[in-house]
């Protein structure tokens, strides 16, 4: 099961170097002009979870694989990108490819590095990039929606079920709105939202890069994007990519951990953007522990046990019979299963079972 977070924003924002950063790689170039990234390059980085090595170190495990989260370098957007502006329409589809979006803004001075706008103006520029892609999400559903309602005045079902949705869709979009503020509650209504591939549904978490003085708490630049962020109910992280691309050459953890306490930092920007990520998409961490390895899964919250399952094997989900079950702060507080089995802590559970974050698997089925 795959997620991907969308990396995007103006030109010369620093969303190559984050994402060189993030990935560790020089995959995607970084250059002081417009539209130096002109594929998207996607990277898969390990999501943090400090749960993981004590799980490695209670079980004995011989290795330990973390769970792990995509993101995609897509190449900045300027405005009018909506009317085929700069590498626009391009760019726009790849932005409608991904599962959320981290929208990358600059929040520091630099005269040897050029705006596009000609100022620096963090809420200026997530306004304006957000005004792109509802004029095309905008523009995407008066076309479709046309044809759709006369099918349904046809009588044709699928139609009709469409153009209910499409319709409240248009209304806050024509107000200027984002599609995300319109929340449908029936799983039919949003498997039809998910088809439409509409870019101003998907969650955002805007990544506020700051110069290196302002890494550990941020700037007025900063500042002004969080009160922006909270207003629209989204959220915000500070990073500086120049500091997370030189700790990304450091050789070990202990020069890293070095370095960043130097700098009165306690952790990289980048772990919170990963972590932030992984909270936006609305996904858990569950667990399998064994001799070979300690595993970390990925699953979106409110899923029950046997989809949990099929994250690890089809076969698993298809024959799924139950769950052996463990709490994390179980299995750590007997130090390991044998302890939780005999303190009563391990649980069958069957396939009403909501997982929670941290559960410990061991599934039995039959195929």
């Amino acid at each position: 099961m795959g997620f991907n977070c969308g990396i995007v924003g103006l030109p010369n924002v620093g969303k190559s170097t984050l994402f060189n950063a993030l990935t560790q790689t020089a995959a995607a170039q970084a250059a002081n002009y417009p539209f130096c990234t002109i594929e998207p390059n996607v990277g898969r980085v390990a999501v943090p979870d400090p749960r993981l090595d004590e799980l490695v170190r209670i079980g004995k495990s011989q290795k330990e694989i973390p769970t792990q989260l995509e993101f995609v370098d897509i190449a900045g957007l300027v405005r009018g990108a909506s009317k085929g502006e700069g590498l626009g329409n391009q760019f726009l589809a790849n932005i409608r490819e991904v599962d959320a979006i981290v929208h990358v803004l600059r929040c520091f001075e630099d005269g040897d590095i050029t705006h596009v706008e000609g100022s620096v103006d963090p809420v200026r520029d997530a306004e304006t990039i957000e005004t792109e892609l509802m004029l095309a999400d905008l523009d995407s559903l008066e076309r479709r929606i046309v044809p759709l309602e006369k099918k349904a005045k046809n009588g044709d079902k699928d139609a009709k079920a469409q153009v209910d949705i499409m319709t409240p869709l248009l209304a806050v979009l024509r107000e200027g709105k984002p599609a995300r503020v319109v929340k449908f509650d029936d799983e039919e209504e949003r498997r039809i939202l998910r088809t439409l591939g509409l870019m101003t549904s998907k969650p955002v978490l805007y990544a506020c890069n700051v110069d290196e003085a302002s890494a550990a708490t941020g700037n007025a630049f900063s500042k002004r994007v969080e009160e922006f962020a909270a207003k629209e109910g989204n959220s915000a992280v500070i990073i500086s990519a120049a500091i997370e691309a030189e700790v990304a050459m450091l050789g070990s953890e202990e020069e890293k951990k070095e370095f960043l306490e130097a700098l009165g930092l306690e952790e990289t920007g980048l772990t919170r953007v990963i972590r932030a990520g992984h909270d936006l998409l609305h996904l858990i961490t569950f667990f399998t522990v064994g001799p070979k390895e300690a595993r970390a899964w990925t699953l979106v919250k409110g899923l029950k046990a046997p989809q949990a399952a099929g994250v690890i094997h089809t076969d698993f989900e298809r024959g799924f019979i139950r769950a052996e079950t463990i709490a994390y702060a179980d299995f750590v507080a007997c130090n390991g299963e044998a302890g939780a089995k005999e303190a009563g802590k391990m649980r069958l559970e069957g396939k009403e079972y909501v997982v929670n974050d941290g559960d410990i698997f061991h599934f039995l089925f039959n195929v």
